[in-house]
């Protein structure tokens, strides 16, 4: 499966090198979005992210429509609390996209407007108003890689097993 994992305008650098960490270790690309909330010098990215930084796969796009640009025919899924399908109701293909926005605010309006049809949330309790960004990201991409049957990734390598 090829995954990607887009962040658009994205504030906390904590949260940014979490799930550059996640992208290492699913073997998915990042894409982050400008403006950057932060410096990608940042301690806090490089300490979230530990040593995994280096092996990341990643690009830096100046705006929406320079990445929508490098990547015409992404097929995106954007993840937002005003979407009416669960996360599980996305049928990915063997290429996704899936997109989120800053921890702030999310996607704009007029972003996810263009096409709810590809637009997901993630079912949390009624009290609370979100996730955190970089958990919300793993839920996604676990999802997407569930529904390619982990393709690439093995949990019975002892390399590669999950630690808690």
């Amino acid at each position: 499966m090829e995954l990607h994992i887009v962040l658009h305008e994205p504030e906390i650098p904590q949260n940014t090198g979490s799930i550059g960490r996640t992208c290492m270790a699913v073997g998915a690309r990042l894409h982050l979005i400008r403006p950057l909330g932060f410096s990608l010098d940042s301690k806090y990215l490089k300490r979230a992210g530990l040593d995994y930084w280096a092996d990341l796969d990643w690009e830096i796009h100046e705006n929406w429509e320079a990445f929508q640009s490098a990547y015409p025919d992404a097929p995106l899924w954007y993840f937002t609390t005003k979407a009416k399908k669960s996360h599980v109701e996305g049928q990915f293909s063997q290429r996704v996209f899936l997109v989120f926005g800053k921890e702030t605010a999310g996607l704009p309006d007029e972003m996810i407007a263009q096409d709810m049809d590809h637009c997901l949330r993630i079912p949390i309790h009624e009290k609370a108003r979100s996730l955190n960004l970089s958990v919300a990201v793993g839920v996604a991409a676990y999802e997407a890689l569930r529904q390619g049957d982990f393709s690439g990734l093995s949990s019975s390598d002892p390399e590669n097993r999950i630690t808690l």
